[in-house]
């Protein structure tokens, strides 16, 4: 793997719609998004805004996928990560998570925390989240809805700032429930 990260700029607005278009995207909430919806999010700053970065996921020369940040203007903003099915497998989504990471904590000084959500039984996501640092948060239930009709659980992971600079993870308090 040769992985680069190139930021998305107002001429990507037809190769970002080709993209999103081109596969289904099966642990999203919408797996198969139409030209419309797709010109919609780019036209209305979902990838490129004051609270929205988005990179391509560059190998070797080509776009494997697509990293959006959100919610830049708070200490704990999220990511989605989309990549193609041809591409998935290969490691790319731990070495993007790991970038990104590095990204937000190092342009933004104020982020204290990254946070990500995934559907239950996205394991390779799981798993990627775990590789790169990430504790599990939250479990919520029946939360993630898909578009067959089906509502899956969803998962929350995080990295704090402090566990990414010591290489430490620190998991939650899961047994502070009061006692009666």
């Amino acid at each position: 793997m040769n992985m680069s990260f190139r930021r998305i700029s107002a001429s990507d607005a037809d190769s970002l719609i080709r993209f999103l278009t081109s596969e289904d995207w099966p642990f999203h909430v919408v797996s198969q998004v139409d030209r419309e919806t797709a010109g919609q999010w780019v036209t209305e700053g979902r990838f490129e805004s004051e609270e929205n970065r988005s990179f391509w996921v560059v190998d070797d020369g080509a776009a494997v996928g697509l990293v959006r940040l959100m919610d830049l203007g708070d200490a704990t903003p999220l990511f989605d990560l989309r990549l193609r099915a041809a591409d998935r497998g290969r490691g790319v989504g731990a070495v993007a998570v790991a970038w990104l990471t590095r990204y937000l904590f190092e342009e933004f000084p104020d982020v204290r925390r990254i946070e990500g959500t995934t559907r239950q039984d996205n394991r390779a996501m799981r798993r990627v989240f775990v590789r790169c640092g990430y504790a599990k948060e939250a479990h919520y239930r029946d939360a993630w809805p898909s578009s067959g009709g089906e509502v899956h659980d969803a998962v929350g992971y995080a990295v704090l700032r402090r566990d990414w600079l010591s290489g430490e993870v620190t998991a939650p308090q899961w047994n502070d429930e009061p006692c009666e």
